[in-house]
C-alpha cells in the first residue's frame, strides 16, 4: 500500500493505493481509508484499489474547516483524483455516505465512472416521510450543538434504525474514540449529515453517465433506514437490487465475503447461489 496526496479545490485529499489489475474506486463518508482497509485488501490480488479520507477527514485537510462537505464537491474531488492517478474512468464502490458521491460523481463527470456499485446510500430525500427524516436528521446535529457527540450519536442510531454498534455505525461514546474519531465526528454532525442525506440524484444524469449502475442492500439491512432508501434508488433506476453480506457495515465485518460479492457484480453478474 503506497499514500499519496493530490490538491483539490479548496485543500488537500490524502488517498491510499494498492494491488493490481483494473482501477477500483473505493469510498465512504464520512468514513476514511482505514475503515476500508480490509475490503481493499482483498479486493487488491486482482484490482488496484483507491481508497481514501474524504475532505475534512482525517489526512486530508481543508483551507477552510467550517466548510460544508456537499456530495458534488465529494464528487468533484474524485474526479481530480482519477486525473492524478492518470486514469480516464474507474470502477467505483461506494457505501453510506460514499455511494451518494459515487452517484454525484456519474451525474457531474460522465463517462468517468464504468460500473457503479451504491451501497446503502441514506438518500432520505427519495421516501415518502422525507420530511420528517430531515426533521429527524436537523435535530441530531441540534442535539450535537447542544449536548455533545455521545447524545447525536444516540439519536442516529436510533433514527438510522441501530440497536448497537453493529454495521459500522459508532455506538460508544466519544470518549471511547481517538481523537481524530472524535474531529471526525463533530465535522460529519456540523458540515456532512444534512448535505449527504439531503441529496436528490438526477437518475437521468447517472444512468448517463456510467456504464452501469448497481445498488447494493445488506442481506440483513432490513430494520435500517437505508433498506428503503435503497429500493427506492433501486426502482427510480429500474434495476434489481443486488444482495451484499452483512448489514450497512458488512464490509467491516466480513471484508473477505463482501470483497467476492462485488468481485461477481464487477464482472457483471451476482454470485451463484
Amino acid at each position: 500500500m503506497i499514500t499519496h496526496t493530490v490538491d483539490v479545490a479548496g485543500g488537500r485529499l490524502r488517498y491510499e493505493v494498492r494491488g493490481s489489475g483494473p482501477l477500483l474506486l473505493v469510498m465512504g463518508a464520512p468514513m476514511d481509508a482505514a475503515a476500508f482497509a480490509p475490503l481493499a485488501d482483498a479486493l487488491a490480488d486482482d484490482h488496484t484499489v483507491v481508497t481514501h479520507d474524504p475532505r475534512g477527514i482525517s489526512g486530508s485537510v481543508l483551507d477552510d474547516p467550517e466548510q460544508d462537505s456537499t456530495p458534488d464537491l465529494r464528487a468533484d474531488d474524485m474526479a481530480v483524483l482519477l486525473d492524478a492517478l492518470g486514469a480516464t474512468s474507474a470502477d467505483v464502490f461506494g457505501s453510506s455516505g460514499g455511494a451518494v458521491t459515487c452517484l454525484a460523481l456519474a451525474a457531474r463527470h460522465p463517462g468517468r465512472v464504468r460500473t457503479l456499485v451504491a451501497h446503502e446510500p441514506p438518500l432520505l430525500d427519495l421516501l415518502p416521510d422525507a420530511a420528517d427524516r430531515h426533521a429527524a436528521v436537523d435535530d441530531i446535529v441540534a442535539t450535537f450543538y447542544r449536548e455533545g457527540q455521545p447524545a447525536a450519536w444516540g439519536k442516529f442510531m436510533v433514527t438510522s434504525g441501530f440497536d448497537d454498534g453493529q454495521g459500522g455505525a459508532p455506538a460508544q461514546p466519544p470518549g471511547e474514540f481517538s481523537e481524530q474519531d472524535i474531529a471526525n465526528g463533530a465535522r460529519f454532525f456540523a458540515h456532512e449529515i444534512r448535505g449527504t442525506t439531503r441529496y436528490r440524484p438526477d437518475v437521468a444524469a447517472v444512468t448517463a453517465g456510467a456504464g452501469r449502475v448497481v445498488v447494493g442492500i445488506g442481506e440483513t439491512s432490513g430494520g435500517l433506514v437505508t433498506h428503503p432508501t435503497s429500493v427506492a434508488l433501486a426502482g427510480l433506476l429500474g434495476v434489481t437490487p443486488v444482495e451484499f453480506p452483512g448489514d450497512h457495515g458488512g464490509f467491516l465485518a466480513q471484508p473477505k465475503e463482501f470483497a467476492e460479492t462485488l468481485r461477481a457484480v464487477l464482472a457483471d453478474g451476482p454470485p451463484a447461489g
